[in-house]
């Protein structure tokens, strides 16, 4: 019962805080609004805005965040971390929003640390303008702070959809945001294409994601349109570079968004100490206040778009960023297309530009009121001056102008506010010609909130004073998928000659062929162990190791790292991850699975099965039913030809046949064809291949299969060369 309790408590208490946390964290954290800012983000940059950093001179970082603090109570290093982001010497943005001085530490390199705020400068960059236009005519709805002292705006009335314009990224509880930044002028383009018809292809004009690293877009037309269309996919971006010819190396000056340059220097030197990439003698980090540059020294001869082209897919030299255009809208997560966010932010825009007129017609509205009272006064100036003047008390001023001149009580207000001095015709006339100006204004203002042709003309004009006034040309340059060089795994693979050795204890050890040749030393083993089989393949070649539980696991030479004599290799056990007394017994290596598997069981049987069998489309690392489990395995080869063997049974009964005689199988388990009959109960102890024996007479011991054989003469010996044979005795 207890228990019971104790399970609904857990329950209770998780659908009372676990969820308001999720949401907290979702709507008030993690996920940008249609105005294309965190909470953080709008925080921070208000907070800027009020202390006049807009046309203001820059000041101190660390003045910035315990500013901000009144908005934004997560603590100063959040504040600051948040606001690195923001700035023109980060380079995270397209279109940075902060104009910094000092170091800032830079996006694409993990080990350049910003400084810490008391050393730096910072002021809100000019495009701000543009994200505080009309705030103070109610465009935007205010809420108060964490302590209710202030007043934020919930979202700010960008004239330009910056939600595209620059990258996002947020991890909440349950979902995740990443959004990548498009080309301003493209975005501006493209808004203002739709707002004429909503039904084009934006495609036409936001040509592709666009990023502050610059690089490469690779363009697959499908997997974008799926990105436009639903706001989720992913694209490829590669790094640029230049040869020097003259200094015989590869100057890499700009990488993909998603990565460092620490994490693609690492990845080289890896490679490098594996033996994977043998043509950079070295790597240097270049990176100054010129830019980002990443050096490779080459040895000579070396062809450097091919090795470009195999750090490509060997490094994040080219990466893929994953698309998920998670935002708000009115508090609800919403995955959107680029059309779609685009009509949520028009949608957005044509409410703050409403207000906006709303409040114009509002605040003129006011003027005339008051502007119309002064014109009655005109009539009679004399009167006026005569109802203040023999009014005895300061609070019937204002009645008795009302009563006398059939005003209200803020015009009265007004008029009774004038200076004396300003009580004659010029002034009042000065004053009162306004009002037809202000009626039409209020008019064609009027007007223009009527009618949402009118206002969407209001925001293209805006578009494009954005799109002329801070656009740049692209950074990322876009190419097409069919033109980038498809670089085969094959040719990423180093091909050189090895030996592969397996010992009895279940070792593994490849040896590349110029290190077994060099080598002085015998091989390294284990007390008591001892080497069973030894064969040459390449660094390309596939091995295929079968086991005693009927299991052939595969794996690719390449994928096992290159060993000297002197060290034990590679514990199969642990490597394949082999069942409990399940062991290694034969291995073999391929280029291209020709030839057949040999499979010789006790019984007499074998099985012949084409090597293609084991070939798969997927890169399986092994396959179930690798041979027969019907009967007791005595022998296994891989056989590239067919060969003459000579099999030995149990009451020493000799057979010498062809293995062409011995029909081919398709299914893997299958037991096979009889090649030696039994007699008396005897059995298959032996194979051995015809030029490990002595026989004085090969056709006496030759038959059709399936036979039973000849008994051995004295004279013959079938014991010539065991150390070289792969084999498996029966106990």
């Amino acid at each position: 019962m207890q228990s019971k309790l104790t399970h609904l408590n857990v329950i209770e208490t998780l659908e009372k805080n676990y969820m308001p946390y999720s949401m907290s964290v979702i709507i008030s954290r993690a996920l940008p609004e249609i105005d294309g800012l965190k909470p953080s983000h709008r925080k921070l940059l208000y907070t800027m805005f009020k202390m006049g950093l807009l046309k203001g001179a820059k000041t101190k970082s660390a003045n910035i965040v315990g500013q901000t603090m009144k908005l934004n109570p997560h603590g100063d290093g959040a504040i600051y971390e948040t606001m690195v982001r923001l700035t023109r010497g980060n380079e995270a943005l397209l279109h940075p929003l902060i104009d910094s001085k000092g170091n800032f530490g830079k996006n694409y390199s993990k080990e350049m640390a910003y400084a810490a705020p008391r050393y730096t400068e910072a002021k809100l960059e000019g495009i701000c303008e543009e994200f505080f236009k009309d705030i103070n005519k109610n465009t935007v709805d205010f809420v108060p702070n964490y302590d209710n002292t202030i007043e934020e705006p919930k979202l700010l009335p960008t004239t330009f959809p910056n939600i595209l314009a620059n990258p996002n990224m947020g991890i909440a509880v349950g979902m995740a945001s990443s959004m990548c930044s498009f080309n301003l002028k493209e975005v501006c383009e493209a808004t203002i294409e739709f707002l004429k018809d909503e039904e084009v292809d934006i495609s036409q004009f936001l040509k592709a994601p666009d990023f502050s690293s610059g690089g490469q877009f690779i363009l697959n037309k499908s997997e974008l349109k799926a990105i436009y269309d639903t706001g989720k996919g992913s694209f490829h971006l590669r790094g640029k570079y230049r040869y020097d010819k003259q200094n015989n190396c590869i100057e890499i000056y700009e990488i993909p968004y998603t990565t460092t340059t620490e994490a693609i220097i690492e990845k080289i030197i890896e490679l490098v100490k594996a033996g994977r990439i043998k043509d950079i003698n070295d790597i240097r980090d270049e990176t100054d206040k010129e830019g980002l540059k990443i050096t490779l020294d080459l040895k000579r001869n070396t062809d450097a778009d091919h090795l470009m082209n195999r750090l490509f897919k060997m490094t994040t030299l080219q990466d893929t960023f994953s698309c998920n255009f998670n935002i708000l809208i009115n508090g609800n997560p919403k995955v959107l297309g680029v059309k779609q966010i685009i009509k949520e932010w028009t949608t957005f825009r044509v409410s703050c530009i409403k207000k906006q007129l709303a409040f114009d017609i509002d605040q003129k509205q006011q003027r005339l009121h008051l502007l119309k009272g002064l014109e009655k006064i005109l009539l009679d100036i004399d009167r006026a001056v005569k109802i203040v003047k023999d009014t005895k008390k300061d609070k019937e001023v204002v009645p008795n102008l009302m009563k006398g001149f059939e005003i209200d009580a803020i015009q009265a207000e007004f008029i009774a506010d004038i200076k004396l001095r300003n009580f004659n015709q010029e002034y009042i006339l000065n004053k009162t010609k306004d009002i037809k100006i202000l009626e039409k204004e209020i008019k064609n203002l009027d007007a223009t909130l009527k009618n949402e042709d009118k206002v969407n003309k209001l925001i293209i004009k805006e578009l494009e004073t954005v799109s002329e006034k801070y656009g740049n040309p692209r950074k990322t340059e876009i190419i097409e998928e069919k033109h980038i060089e498809v670089v085969k795994e094959e040719l990423l693979i180093e091909d050189y000659n090895v030996k592969l050795f397996l010992t009895n204890e279940n070792y593994l050890k490849k040896v590349s062929l110029a290190s077994w040749r060099s080598s002085t030393n015998g091989h390294k083993l284990k007390d008591n162990d001892f080497i069973v089989q030894e064969i040459d393949g390449t660094n390309k070649s596939d091995l295929l190791l079968f086991s005693n539980k009927h299991v052939v696991y595969k794996v690719r030479c390449h994928e096992l790292e290159d060993k000297k004599t002197s060290i034990l290799g590679d514990y199969l056990k642990n490597l394949l991850a082999l069942a409990e007394e399940e062991k290694i017994i034969y291995m073999t290596a391929t280029d291209d699975y020709s030839g057949h598997m040999l499979f010789f069981y006790k019984n007499g049987k074998c099985g012949k099965i084409a090597m293609e069998s084991y070939q798969t489309k997927t890169n399986r690392k092994q396959l179930a039913n690798a041979y027969s489990n019907e009967a007791e395995l005595v022998y296994i080869e891989h056989i590239k030809e067919d060969k003459e063997l000579v099999a030995v049974s149990s009451i020493k009964k000799i057979l010498v046949f062809n293995t062409s005689e011995i029909s081919v199988k398709t299914t893997r388990n299958s037991i096979g064809v009889q090649v030696l009959k039994s007699k008396n109960h005897s059995t298959l102890t032996k194979i051995r291949a015809l030029e490990d024996v002595v026989f004085a007479d090969v056709k006496y011991y030759r038959g059709k299969i399936p036979a039973i054989g000849t008994y051995l003469k004295k004279e013959d010996l079938l014991e010539k060369a065991l150390e070289n044979l792969s084999f498996i005795e029966s106990e």
